[in-house]
């Protein structure tokens, strides 16, 4: 682990240093005896130098390439505000004619990969009928690492939220946990306060910044699409039991799929319960959602969350709206497994 911190922080460190070099450069009294023959010097280094450097460092880690714009677009910012007017006829060339191309450059790759995941989506969703866990196989495809799982859960929900207006008709295997755990409503409740607390935080910020009132704004607007998509997709991704799998999806906050094989015991159980490393909850809510099924596992297995964050747990507990089917269900299944 601090391997691949130390790691990340040289990658990025060492472009960054080269920028610092150059603002430090700009400061000194150097720079103003040789200012014009400095000026073209820095701005070569944070425009190029910097940005080849950096690709030089990730050719051989799982970063994807595009991410060197970023450092190139600081460059720009950079230069522009370090050299002086009369000096920028390199950096006004760059943003004229260099600059359009990589924007138009950038644009084709994100269409080009937003394509490929589509196509992606349309192979996987014929193996998995689940619209997210097809979404996620489909980036991971495309995009690397934290990027997939980012783009995923951005992607999720959006469809929840806007898209998937369908209801769900649950199957024999599956089972709904929302409509009397409360977690609805507690959602539900969650966005109007949003709203007033951003309206009042807007009116108190547009007094000392307007720039810092409309972020505060967006941000709050886009917490409230996000809670939309989280509600939505916790009608759409009920519990379900296959012959070998039981597939624990809490919406798209939190999931698990345990195989049948590992489940100790199953019990219906509404009494509170002290969470710690090996005690889990399966909503993230924690206390605020109740549970009415704990179920314990012969060894630890791992449950996935918000943006791909893992947790070890060895007993579980949740709701489910028909817990008495439930259990009857999972235990035939334990059972089937157990014969065979």
């Amino acid at each position: 682990m601090r391997t691949r911190i130390s790691s990340k922080l040289f990658i990025f460190g060492i472009p960054l240093l080269i920028m610092g070099l150059m603002v430090l450069i700009t400061s000194s009294k150097l720079f103003h005896v040789n200012t014009a023959a400095l000026s073209k010097a820095i701005t070569l280094d944070l425009l190029l130098t910097s940005p080849l450097i950096y690709l030089f460092l990730i050719r051989k880690k799982n970063i994807p390439k595009i991410t060197a714009v970023p450092v190139f677009v600081l460059g720009i910012i950079i230069a522009s505000n370090i050299i002086p007017k009369e000096h920028q006829s390199i950096l006004s060339w760059i943003k004229t004619w260099v600059f359009p191309i990589i924007e138009l450059g950038v644009a084709t790759f994100i269409f080009y990969k937003v394509r490929q995941t589509l196509k992606s989506y349309r192979n996987n969703a014929k193996q998995t009928p689940d619209f997210f866990a097809a979404l996620k196989d489909s980036c991971r495809e495309v995009f690397p690492g934290k990027v997939s799982t980012l783009l995923a859960m951005e992607l999720a929900v959006l469809y929840y939220g806007f898209i998937s207006w369908k209801k769900r008709v649950l199957k024999k295997n599956e089972f709904s946990y929302h409509k009397n755990s409360g977690t609805i409503s507690l959602l539900v409740a969650l966005i109007p306060i949003i709203a007033i607390e951003t309206y009042v935080l807007h009116i108190l910020l547009i007094k000392w910044s307007i720039i810092a009132a409309w972020i505060a704004t967006i941000l709050s607007v886009y917490s409230s699409f996000q809670i939309f998509g989280f509600l939505k997709s916790l009608m759409q991704r009920p519990f379900v039991i296959d012959e070998n799998t039981l597939h624990l999806r809490y919406g798209i906050l939190s999931e698990t799929s345990i195989p049948i094989s590992n489940i100790e015991s199953i019990t219906l159980n509404s009494k509170d319960i002290v969470l710690n490393d090996a005690v889990r909850k399966l909503s993230p809510l924690g206390e605020l959602e109740t549970h009415n099924v704990v179920i314990t596992l012969k060894k630890k297995h791992t449950l996935v969350g918000l943006y791909g964050i893992k947790k070890t747990f060895e007993t579980l507990a949740f709701y489910v709206d028909d817990r008495d089917r439930f259990k009857a269900c999972l235990e035939h299944q334990m059972n089937t497994s157990n014969n065979s």
